[in-house]
């Protein structure tokens, strides 16, 4: 290269130029999306800002929304958090719902495809209002799923439709709502304390899509453990019950079926607790909280019970009135009367029965409102009261002609009848039973709670009626044998049994003319 004379300019690789333009663009670039970005969240449109929060809550509960204070969260998710929020569905009324604090949150991703990742609600209170009290409410279709509701600690009332009564309260021990949204059903796990009768439920399963023609369609299924349920909420019964089960169907036609397990089931007029199981299957009407029963098999001791029947509302009764039919095939006498009576029961035998029964609503004690009207049959009967099984046997041996009760046959055969019971007391109609030598025909009744009796009737005996007694009536008796010696199957004459279950007593009473002809026909259930 010659003296004097500039080096040629060196070259400058095209990737080394590019680099310090590439990187201003990506410089410009960020700060161009953090600028939107910062705009977009501080603007009326970010879906976490006050304006679309409060009307997106709106249109999902069809009520008006007022907060006490709201504020945006940024990091480390995007959301916002509500205080002191007022669900308000009709002027004039009660709030739909309130919430002490709402707290909203999302991802910067789900932003963008209108998902929510967590709504949880604190000191959440909802009050229902009566059905039908004529509040109809139309959500508007959300474009929003949310992956996780959480409403621990919240409280449900549903209004009474009966004019003073106080609402029915739910206390939401824990409440889990997954995927909830408009595009399918949403799953849900809560534990609740039910208050009647008080227990806690454990409950998971699927509900919905909601049906905005027609909710009383909107599906619903699931399992259920109710646990340590209180019977004495009943005024009457008692004893502590626990149930599993599984639900499926809609919400005015929940189709229920499972099992129940009361170790300690009791009467309280009674004071005897047995162990009760039971098998049921029935049906939920949610929309009136109307239970039917399509078969429940129960059983304790040596006893099988069948029942249907249903507990809801009356039109011309306060509160769920239920409403049962009973069958009993082969059982134990001394196990059913058991349930009823106190000390031991007053018989024992196989049994076999119909019935019909009613208990309404109430403070008054079970046996004052139980209402019964059914029929019966016991074979092979025998009474466990020394005094009153030692009447019977002395009725028997007159009966035979015998003079000595000493190893007498004391079983009493095709005990039938008919029986109304209404405020404690048992109608007795057509009673009809044999023992050995005599048959029976009777009317009247028998004091559940005062033990009373009052039975009247006709019995046939196998030999002379002075042989039916002895004394100064047998000295009377056996003057009037003659009058009955055309009779040829028999002698028929007037009977009695009065007194207390513990001190019955048995006699004729030929002057009694309503024992002459003791009613065949059983009157219609009570009402």
């Amino acid at each position: 290269m010659a003296a004097g004379t500039a080096p040629p300019p060196a070259k400058i690789s095209p990737r080394r130029s590019r680099a310090p333009l590439l990187a201003k663009i990506v410089f410009v670039l960020v700060l161009l999306a953090v600028a939107c970005g910062a705009a977009f969240v501080r603007s009326p449109w970010w879906p976490f800002a006050q304006k679309p929060v409060i009307q997106d809550l709106q249109e999902a509960a069809d009520s008006q929304v007022t907060v006490r204070s709201f504020r945006r969260t940024y990091f480390p998710s995007p959301g916002c958090i509500l205080e002191g929020v007022v669900f308000l569905h009709q002027q004039g009324s009660a709030p739909l719902m309130t919430v002490e604090k709402l707290t909203i949150r999302g991802t910067y991703w789900g932003t963008l495809r209108r998902q929510v990742s967590l709504i949880q609600a604190e000191g959440l209170h909802i009050f229902i209002p009566a059905f039908g009290s004529g509040q109809h409410f139309h959500s508007e279709r959300s474009t929003i799923t949310v992956g996780e509701m959480v409403a621990n600690g919240a409280t449900v009332e549903f209004a009474s439709s009966q004019s003073g009564a106080p609402p029915v309260r739910f206390d939401i021990r824990e409440a889990s709502l997954h995927d909830v949204g408009w595009n399918g059903p949403f799953t849900y796990r809560l534990k609740v304390h039910n208050p009647e009768p008080p227990g806690e439920v454990t409950t998971t399963g699927k509900f919905g899509l909601w049906n905005e023609n027609d909710p009383a369609e909107t599906p619903i299924s699931g399992d259920y453990k109710f646990e340590r349920a209180d019977l004495s909420v009943y005024q009457g019964i008692s004893g502590l019950l626990s149930s599993l089960g599984k639900y499926d169907g809609n919400l005015s036609h929940i189709n229920i079926s499972g099992t129940t397990d009361t170790p300690d089931f009791e009467v309280k007029s009674s004071g005897h607790a047995v162990h009760l199981k039971t098998e049921f299957n029935a049906f939920v009407d949610a929309m009136h909280g109307d239970t039917f029963l399509n078969r429940v098999d129960a059983h304790f001791r040596n006893t099988h019970v069948v029942a249907d029947g249903s507990i809801a509302g009356s039109a011309t009764r306060k509160g769920k009135v239920a409403l049962l039919r009973l069958s009993v095939r082969n059982g134990r006498i001394e196990d059913l009367l058991g349930l009823f009576v106190k000390d031991r029961p007053p018989m024992s035998g196989l049994v076999s029965s119909q019935a019909k029964v009613e208990i309404p609503s109430g403070a008054v004690p079970f046996l004052k409102k139980v209402k019964l009207h059914g029929t019966f049959g016991i074979g092979g009967g025998a009474f466990a009261e020394p005094s009153t099984q030692q009447g019977v046997n002395q009725l028997s041996a007159g009966a035979l002609g015998e003079k000595s009760t000493d190893d007498p046959e004391t079983a009493l055969t095709d005990l039938t009848g008919g029986v109304d019971l209404a405020n404690g007391i048992a109608h007795f109609v057509d009673l009809s039973f044999g023992i050995p030598g005599a048959h029976a025909r009777m009317h009247g009744t028998y004091g559940l709670i005062d033990e009373k009796i009052d039975l009247r009737g006709q019995m046939r005996v196998q030999t002379k009626i002075s042989n039916t007694t002895s004394g100064p009536k047998a000295l009377l008796l056996k003057i009037m044998d003659p009058f009955f010696k055309k009779r040829k199957k028999g002698e028929v004459l007037p009977v009695r049994i009065s007194g207390t279950y513990d001190k019955p007593s048995f006699g004729l009473d030929l002057m009694d003319k309503n024992a002459q002809n003791p009613p065949r026909t059983i009157p219609p259930p009570p009402h």
